[in-house]
């Protein structure tokens, strides 16, 4: 049974308020599926390479890449796989822009699938590649985003198509256990407003197998309304799981509980009415029973939380927004909640970073969600970099995933330097990629954010997006598991 309140401060109350059931911070941060930093408030726990724990993880400096596109280990090497404006669709309109959130899916024969979506706000005017208008496919006609499924062959060959149109500003987003892909609206306009001609701020179901199953979308409006950045559903339970990356106030973790007697499975959410389940919040409190009002105030790796859910008053937002549907001491907020990814039997999710809209300031958090013992457990935590035209510090993480050699992959969605960046189950960070596409000039140099980070099924392909202007690319090379989680 999940631990209760009451339960969660007595057994706190042994170890110390904002410490695990379990054990000290010390074991915590070894004991597996932990990853560890130094206390924010003393900056990087390192240096972005993992010097100080006596032997190094990862797989050494980055080299810089020739091409000015993708600096990688030695012995790494990646392919463009979709280029915006330069690779075709098979309809022989261009790759559309703006690359985010991605997923892989095993097709037949080797073949991966991958739906990638493209986080384009507004309307189709705005953008010089918005998702084509595909028939049967559309949402709404004048939205520029959507999504694409990318199908990519062992011998390099690759096609691609729509899978959803006519939404907006479509950004992380997550998978499901039963092979489709949920993307996520970052947005929360309503018909008529910025050119929109329907409701945005949903999330939608996109089948990567079944083209079929794509037509005439329709919004999971029991999710809620609201600017979604991730979602993972709980294959035991069927709770869904969804990150808001907003301000004023700051966004929510959500938890979504299905009807009595609903089983997931392709095409069942479509069939959900738009008051299905229940919409809940988080509401945190520590070791000692106390409310905690924002989860930056969490600033030592090992902290744990308990969490209650609060149900959402109006799901669908009709005349105020959901997170501004709660006062600030019934809800626990957090700063740009970004990516998820379910492993390890719960939710990972990211908390990219906390200035002035935050009680502390960080440059990331990455939290674990353990959903029988309904904790938060702070994983990860970045202190504020200090200068982040330097290479080696890692600062605002946001797409994330579980890495089938241990520890997690980060991409980094900072100020300056770009990184793909891994943190091990012992706590080292290390780079994997750095963005060398100068989108700006040599005096003032600008890097686009790295997105939807991703493993092909087998492991042997790890799979990420440039976003601007449009660039999914396949790494590939010596991935190995080290020992000791090093």
């Amino acid at each position: 049974m999940p631990v209760t309140r009451r339960e969660f401060t007595k057994q706190s109350a042994l170890t110390g308020a904002g410490i695990a059931l379990t054990g000290a911070v010390g074991t915590l941060a070894t004991a597996p599926g932990a990853l560890a930093a130094e206390d924010a408030r003393h900056g990087h726990g390192h240096d972005g390479h993992g010097h100080g724990h006596g032997r190094e993880p990862g797989y050494g400096p980055l080299i810089p890449d020739p091409e000015g596109i993708l600096a990688l280990p030695a012995g790494f090497s990646y392919r463009i796989v979709t280029h915006s404006g330069v690779t075709k669709l098979e309809s022989g309109e261009y790759t559309p822009s703006n690359h985010d959130g991605t997923a892989a899916f095993e097709g037949p024969r080797g073949v991966t699938l991958l739906v990638n979506n493209h986080e384009l706000s507004g309307t189709r005017a705005k953008w010089k590649y918005p998702v084509p208008l595909t028939e049967g496919l559309v949402y709404d006609p004048v939205a520029a985003g959507g999504c694409t499924v990318v199908e990519t062959r062992r011998d390099g060959r690759t096609a691609e198509w729509v899978g959803i149109a006519g939404t907006s500003t479509n950004c992380a987003g997550g998978s499901t256990s039963w092979g489709t892909w949920l993307t996520c609206e970052e947005t929360e306009d309503k018909a008529g407003r910025n050119g929109l001609l329907k409701d945005h701020g949903y999330v939608f179901e996109v089948d990567p197998y079944d083209r079929r199953a794509n037509r005439d979308p329709r919004p999971v409006k029991a999710f809620g309304r609201y600017a979604h950045e991730a979602v993972v559903i709980d294959p035991k339970r069927g709770h869904a799981y969804l990150t808001e990356d907003a301000s004023g106030p700051n966004g929510l973790l959500y938890r979504w509980v299905p009807p009595h007697g609903f089983k997931h499975g392709r095409g069942k959410l479509r069939t959900l009415a738009d008051d299905a389940g229940v919409l809940q919040a988080t509401k945190c409190f520590d070791g000692s029973g106390r409310f905690v009002d924002d989860l930056s105030r969490a600033t030592k790796v090992g902290t744990v939380y308990g969490v209650d859910w609060v149900d959402v008053p109006d799901r669908d937002a009709r005349t105020v927004s959901v997170r501004k549907q709660f006062t600030d001491s019934q809800v626990t907020r957090a700063r740009k909640l970004e990516g998820m990814w379910w492993g390890d039997g719960g939710a990972y999710f990211v908390s990219s970073y906390a200035r002035d809209e935050s009680p502390v300031q960080h440059d990331g958090q990455v939290w674990f969600y353990d959903p029988k013992r309904r904790t938060v457990t702070l994983k990860v935590i970045l202190g504020v970099n200090a200068d982040p035209s330097r290479d080696g510090a890692f600062d605002g993480p946001d797409n994330i995933t579980v890495s089938p050699y241990g520890g997690i992959v980060i991409s980094e969605d900072g100020e300056g330097v770009q990184h793909l960046f891994g943190a091990t189950e012992s706590g080292a960070t290390y780079p994997i990629a750095r963005n060398e596409l100068n989108a700006g000039t040599e005096e003032e140099p600008s890097y686009s954010e790295i997105a939807g980070v991703t493993f092909s099924p087998d492991g042997k392909t790890l799979f990420a997006n440039i976003q601007t202007p449009g660039i999914m690319l396949a790494i590939t090379g010596p991935w190995r598991r080290r020992p000791n989680g090093h």
